[in-house]
């Protein structure tokens, strides 16, 4: 079946999700020396190789009943099935829904997204989304006018050069011309863009800044429930993924001795040693293997009134990348009930129940003029109004170098 006619069965059969009515197959008719996500390029062309190379880690494609890597050869007599997205709505209806727009020209557009919406339209989300609300933007309230670029627009995704989940709040950048996507897309694919999140995690993180260097792939279990869900994952399907982090504060009914603000030792006025772990008495040495690169995984302590807030550096961009590299060590998000958070309550009363994750800092080039800019977006609302309360008890700073989220600017209730 090919593309035309695989979209027109889609959309003739009224079921768009279900996967064995967007499943297409391919049979290999001679050896090619050519990798499988290019070979689908030309194969499903109203898809960009990044979207298949996604389809592909998501377990969507696999050859010959296997799951595939986007670098495997085609060779003759392979099969290969691919379950595709299912099509676009067609148009995007404008709907009136507040956005916090931080800077707009006619080239991109940066915001400061309020949780509970999603970036795109997806499966049963077909409106109530961040495009929705911009489409009703840029024909009401935009000062420059424009629209998103088309590239992505395919798939319902136009202008989307990068994506926040549903409950993650802050800083994203959209791009409004095909050139400005392009090139923002370069950015972010080569590792040229700050990006900076805040998140409220269980548990005492340590050491207090290290590097999580694990591989992400999707959950093996394809049901429903699972297939949402990224895993550290060792094998052909896990692809690099690299997050640093820097504590910035500790809140625990016995809090450890940690470095001050200057990341000094207040028993002993040195910096610890990368890798040590703050006790209750001090600076314990670090384990064999910590601070090394390579995090070694730990269950979530039990002390359940211990909490940390922790600064996050992406240096690259996997699909849920920091809450399972967090959850996986023993620390997961506040609130992120997919990998294993809980609610923040006090008093009978729930401060915080969506995961507790914000992009407080973008810095990127303008794709155009390549000035540096950087965008900040303080945090508020129910996350800041979790952090207030945590400092009421007993709390100690983190580290400081290297960070660059202002903390001071926490605003509960707005």
């Amino acid at each position: 079946m090919d593309e035309d006619a695989l979209l027109a069965a889609i959309e003739q059969s009224g079921d768009a999700d279900d996967p064995a009515v967007r499943t297409v197959e391919f049979l290999v008719q001679a050896d090619l020396d050519s990798r499988l996500d290019k070979y689908l390029t030309g194969r499903i062309t109203y898809l960009s190789r990044n979207q298949l190379q996604m389809l592909i880690d998501a377990g969507d494609v696999t050859l010959n009943g296997r799951p595939a890597k986007a670098s495997s050869k085609v060779q003759a007599g392979t099969r290969i099935r691919v379950v595709v997205p299912p099509p676009p709505a067609k148009g995007t209806v404008p709907e009136d829904i507040p956005i916090e727009v931080m800077y707009e020209d006619a080239h991109i557009l940066v915001m400061n997204k309020a949780p509970d919406i999603i970036t795109h339209p997806a499966r049963s989300h077909l409106s109530g989304t961040l495009i929705n609300a911009l489409a009703f933007h840029f024909q009401h309230r935009s000062l420059v006018g424009g629209s998103l670029s088309g590239v992505g627009g395919e798939i319902a995704r136009p202008g989307v050069v990068h994506r926040l989940d549903r409950d993650t709040t802050g800083c994203m950048v959209f791009a409004k011309t095909d050139e400005a996507h392009w090139k923002l897309g370069h950015q972010f694919e080569r590792r040229q863009v700050d990006k900076r999140y805040i998140a409220l995690v269980h548990g005492l993180i340590e050491p207090p800044t290290d590097t999580i260097d694990l591989p992400l792939g999707p959950h093996p279990n394809r049901e429903k429930g699972y297939r949402e869900k990224q895993v550290v994952r060792h094998d052909e399907q896990g692809r690099s993924a690299l997050t640093l982090y820097r504590v910035r504060e500790y809140y625990s009914s016995d809090p450890p001795t940690v470095p001050g603000a200057n990341g000094v030792s207040a028993h002993t006025g040195t910096a610890p040693a990368l890798g040590a772990r703050p006790t209750s008495t001090g600076w314990q040495p670090a384990e064999p293997g910590r601070g090394s690169g390579a995090p070694m995984p730990r269950k979530l302590g039990s002390g359940v009134g211990d909490y940390t807030l922790v600064e996050l550096e992406l240096k690259t961009g996997r699909t849920h990348q920091i809450r399972v590299h967090l959850s996986h060590l023993g620390w997961p998000i506040v609130g992120d009930d997919m990998y294993g958070g809980k609610p923040l309550e006090h008093a009978g009363r729930t401060i915080i129940d969506r995961q507790a994750l914000h992009a407080a800092l973008l810095e990127i080039r303008h794709p155009i003029t390549n000035e540096v800019m950087t965008f900040t977006a303080p945090v508020r609302g129910d996350m800041a109004e979790a952090i207030v309360h945590l400092r009421s008890r007993a709390m100690s700073p983190g580290v400081s170098q290297g960070t660059r989220v202002d903390l001071s600017k926490a605003v509960p209730g707005e």
